[in-house]
């Protein structure tokens, strides 16, 4: 992962002692790179979604499609469907790019309703997501 330049505190420079790779600061993820299975990039981690209720993780939000910059298309991906790959330093997401160009996505200027219930359940189930 990319923590030691979004380490603004020092948690992690100098010392293996830190916290992660089981407890990480969730601004020290953001912009890390998201694979697939096969090795291709998905993009890459632009918002971290907490559940204010249960204080748990629901969701990364993934940017996918980009070509500098232009054509942004952002996903919720249910946090458990992203898998941490300490040893490439990334995330692998088990879906193919053509899946996951079809799954709903939003745009940067209109989020949707990520607290609506049947929403949730739609993408949790698109991601199969335990």
């Amino acid at each position: 992962m990319n923590v030691e330049p979004r380490d603004a505190i020092g948690m992690y420079k100098g010392t293996l002692d830190g916290p992660g790779p089981h407890l990480m600061g969730a601004n020290t993820l953001l912009g890390n790179d998201v694979y697939n299975h096969k090795e291709e990039s998905l993009g890459d981690i632009k918002e971290i979604m907490l559940d204010i209720s249960s204080g748990k993780v629901s969701y990364a939000v993934l940017s996918f499609g980009t070509f500098l910059g232009m054509g942004e298309k952002l996903f919720a991906v249910p946090w458990d469907a992203l898998k941490l790959d300490t040893q490439n330093k990334r995330f692998v997401l088990a879906i193919e790019k053509e899946r996951l160009s079809k799954a709903p996505g939003f745009d940067k200027h209109k989020w949707p309703n990520m607290a609506d219930k049947t929403w949730a359940k739609d993408i949790d189930t698109y991601y199969a997501a335990r």
